[in-house]
């Protein structure tokens, strides 16, 4: 690919971003380094915060698209010792954390890359605390439970989703129960985000569609939650401005870099958002779906969030909320990008019955994220919730 130059300023000018946010100041990371080829700074950056041997988590996919034999090479160029873990699978369990670990064999590491999707980071989180703490992950189900000091950590997303880069969260489910476990703790933050737009170039069809409208997702719900503040809603704003327009480009033309750009520094501002505000409904009402019918998280989200929309319109307040974005007609807007990406638009194929909606619905009420959606619903709203989605 011929060198291309994208910077941040010129994909945020116009949209009224403060140096600070387009900066990613707020993020968890100390540090964003964005721009097209800086996967190969990955050994520079871990220069001089690292002794010894890193830990460089993945899996397959990236295996496959060349990614990690590039990270590798920029790493063992910087003098590192590199051990490879690249079996990390969707939805990280404890056994993938575990499994993460053993290739150690006993042996020390001075710092860790993910490199990958959201599940990538996540187990490269999940490592942390466990290297740097012992324990199991449930020890560190909550915030700020770990006492000790963690390994420094680089996180290169390949997808545009999470945000799990700009974040100081890893979510791991517990292999027995499947109960996602949010472990937060700012010690696990990583030393370093680098935002690659090229490595998205390698992404599935698919991928991009379901991980867009995660991104899509995270920008919405961060603006209206509980906890919104002028920070959160900074980042929830660039973010929707930049995924509304470049994930629907990227939609058309896979191969567009700077369509891709967008959507990849619109997901890191909105896992930003995250960082500083929390999300809502539509998530806590999308984990029961992929714990008991193996609906793909994306789908999940993206099937339940226009119903969670207008349902939280119909308070006034929240409402305007909504047409902060710039859309008069949010759920629509949201619909029609479900329709042009090919995900889920219902729920009815997915194998949900009536009489299995009680469940979901009481699972839901219970998810963590549900306490901060702008409206407080109960188990019953969310049994509506359901139902209309299976209508749709």
């Amino acid at each position: 690919m011929p060198e291309t130059t994208i910077e941040l300023e010129d994909l945020t000018r116009g949209l009224g971003v403060s140096d600070e946010v387009r900066s990613f100041a707020h993020a968890a990371a100390n540090e964003v380094v964005f721009g097209v080829g800086t996967l190969g700074t990955v050994g520079e950056k871990l220069r001089g915060l690292v002794d010894g041997r890193v830990l460089l988590v993945t899996d397959q996919g990236i295996v496959s698209a060349g990614h990690a034999q590039r990270a590798r090479e920029s790493l063992e160029e910087a003098g590192f010792e590199v051990v490879v873990f690249d079996e990390v699978h969707e939805n990280p369990t404890t056994e993938d954390v575990e499994r993460c670990l053993a290739v150690l064999d006993g042996g020390t590491i001075g710092g860790i890359v993910g490199l990958g999707g959201g599940s990538s980071m996540d187990t490269a989180k999940g490592a942390n605390f466990i290297y740097s703490n012992g324990g199991e992950m449930k020890d560190y189900w909550g915030v700020g439970k770990a006492t000790k000091e963690m390994l420094p950590l680089v996180a290169i997303p390949t997808t545009a989703g999470t945000g799990s880069e700009c974040q100081s969260f890893a979510l791991i489910a517990d292999r027995k129960t499947h109960q996602k476990m949010a472990c937060g703790d700012k010690k696990v933050s990583p030393a370093v985000a680098i935002l690659d737009p090229e490595l998205t170039l390698t992404q599935p069809a698919s991928v991009t569609a379901h991980t867009g409208i995660d991104a899509i997702a995270h920008a919405v719900e961060t603006l209206v939650s509980k906890k919104r503040n002028a920070v959160s809603a900074e980042y929830s704003k660039v973010a929707f401005a930049l995924l509304n327009e470049g994930f629907e480009a990227v939609i058309a033309d896979p191969g567009d870099l700077e369509a891709r750009a967008r959507v990849q520094a619109g997901a890191a501002y909105a896992g930003t958002a995250i960082e500083n505000s929390m999300l809502g409904a539509a998530h806590s009402a999308a984990n029961p779906l992929t714990a008991h019918f193996d609906v793909i998280h994306g789908d999940a989200v993206g099937v339940m969030l226009p119903h969670v929309i207008r349902l939280n319109s119909q308070n006034a307040e929240i409402g305007d909320m909504y047409l902060e974005l710039g859309v008069p007609h949010l759920d629509e807007r949201v619909e029609e990008l479900l329709e042009r990406s090919g995900t889920l638009r219902a729920l009815g194929g997915t194998g949900l019955k009536e009489d299995k909606i009680p469940v979901l619905a009481a699972e839901a009420s219970g998810q963590w994220t549900a306490q901060f959606n702008p409206v407080d619903l109960t188990v019953d709203d969310f049994e509506g919730l359901y139902r209309r989605a299976m209508e749709s």
